[in-house]
């Protein structure tokens, strides 16, 4: 165990601040549980702030805008189109009304237990150090690693697109490999360099979503595309919703940086609401500008490029290559800034003796250990599992931490000052979702199968928990 000075020297050392999601992701490596625990205990609810510079809300909003929109929209649009139909502007917003819901136990927290750890420590704060926060920081760690390959799906799909078509398929895996295996090398030696352009990529990736959807609104949508006739059913539009939820996972991340930010009884409410208001706004444009050029089955059949395939409906070759760009920007982007964060997270459950001691060990000032098995799993994901699978077991994943966290705030309702209503029904929509999810994979022979990856992920997480745990009790 390394000492607290030390840890503070070393944290003063990696953490990067400036960029939307270099500084959404960074999680700041550690979460500092004081005075509260799930077994009784007395509440600080000042907010601890370092001697840096101060958050304000236009940061923080942009925190979590840089957090949602990342990779997962450029992926997952044509997944969208396949499962909602007509419908898919209509999906995104139940999407955003869940993540919405949820933010109102974030801010909650976060202005309570101001801390670096987020989701963790709220976790921890909660239910205690036992095998349940255990295995769902286990989970919320494998879903960080599937995130990562939806990501390096994307970036694979994009990047194939510059190929011949005879040469796409081995292109996409030669490239969503290579990208994995560099941007692992760039966090083991020089991530601040390269987390010192997200501001400049951040900005280029939504530049380019502003000027399709203001050019596909300027040159007149075929609202046909979206009459209610081209809607699937409304459990069908749910489930939809939900297996794309994970474009909505990041404005959680405002809770990361609750310690720096200026006035965070105000600011940190705020900027979560406004930023999944704005979010929710932004995803709401891009799919009607995507259905009003292409429709729902154009779109699903572009597939893992469906972006750039409407860009270039009202761009021409331009806007195919400006988009395609974008994707391989912002998913590039996400996969280092999601490396950097998820990696410190093995970490930290290594201090507080969730996971193995061997996870704290740093190579270079970096959590190698964690970071190279995030590496190896995402690879394997990447590369044996289908795209529409992947963002399944993503946004399950995330529905199902929110959910806990929903919990959390429930259980710490009078620390908190939070109301048990909206937290109750933010759980349930979180549960109701997840249940939508399996309703429609299991609904198909085809996609069957994704519920038992699911089941094998919290089966994995709670599994390894609870092997570590019967381990350390037998030294």
């Amino acid at each position: 165990m390394r000492s607290q000075n030390s840890d503070s020297a070393w944290l003063k050392g990696r953490i990067s601040r400036g960029g939307l999601e270099s500084v959404t992701r960074l999680f700041y490596c550690r979460y500092e549980i004081r005075s509260f625990t799930a077994t009784g205990g007395s509440v600080d609810n000042s907010i601890k702030r370092d001697d840096g510079e101060q958050i304000g809300l236009f940061s923080a909003v942009s925190i979590g805008i840089g957090g949602m929109v990342g990779g997962a929209i450029f992926a997952v649009l044509g997944i969208s189109a396949a499962l909602a139909g007509g419908a898919m502007p209509i999906a995104f917003c139940a999407g955003g009304l869940v993540a919405l819901s949820t933010s109102y136990s974030y801010a909650r927290l976060s202005v309570t237990f101001p801390n670096r750890g987020g989701t963790v420590s709220f976790i921890n704060q909660a239910f205690g150090h036992g095998l349940f926060s255990g295995s769902m920081n286990n989970m919320l760690l494998l879903s960080y690693a599937v995130v990562l390959a939806l990501y390096a799906a994307a970036f694979g799909g994009y990047g194939a697109t510059f190929f011949a078509p005879d040469q796409q398929v081995m292109a996409k895996h030669v490239l969503l490999s290579g990208a994995v295996l560099v941007l692992t090398l760039l966090n083991i030696k020089g991530a601040e360099a390269v987390l010192r352009t997200e501001n400049s990529i951040n900005g280029a990736k939504l530049g380019i979503l502003l000027l399709f959807v203001a050019v596909a609104f300027a040159g007149g949508l075929e609202y046909a595309n979206m009459e209610a006739s081209t809607w699937v059913g409304p459990v069908q539009i749910v489930a939809g919703a939900m297996i794309i939820f994970v474009n909505y996972e990041g404005f959680e991340l405002i809770s990361n940086a609750a310690p720096d930010i200026r006035n965070p009884h105000r600011t940190i409410p705020a900027a979560h609401y406004i930023s999944v208001g704005i979010v929710i706004l932004l995803y709401i444009l891009i799919s009607m500008a995507g259905l009003g050029v292409m429709g729902a089955a154009g779109l699903a059949g572009a597939s893992e490029y469906a972006l750039a395939a409407a860009a270039e409906k009202v761009l021409g070759s331009l806007g195919f290559t400006l988009m395609a760009v974008a994707a391989l920007l912002a998913t590039a982007s996400a996969i280092n800034a999601t490396f950097y964060s998820a990696s410190r997270i093995t970490y930290t459950m290594a201090e507080a003796d969730e996971a193995p001691h061997f996870l704290e060990t740093l190579f270079m000032g970096q959590p190698v250990t964690g970071l190279l098995l995030l590496s190896l799993s995402t690879l394997l994901v990447a590369n044996l599992v289908d795209l529409n699978a992947i963002s399944t077991m993503a946004s399950s994943g995330f529905l199902l931490i929110f959910a806990v966290v929903n919990a959390a705030n429930i259980r710490l309702a009078e620390a908190t000052k939070g109301s048990r209503l909206i937290s109750g029904l933010a759980l349930l929509l979180c549960l109701g979702a997840l249940a939508a999810i399996c309703m429609q994979v299991w609904s198909s022979p085809a996609t069957r199968s994704h519920l038992w990856i699911l089941a094998a992920m919290v089966g994995f997480s709670f599994g390894l928990e609870f092997a570590y745990r019967a381990c350390s009790r037998e030294r």
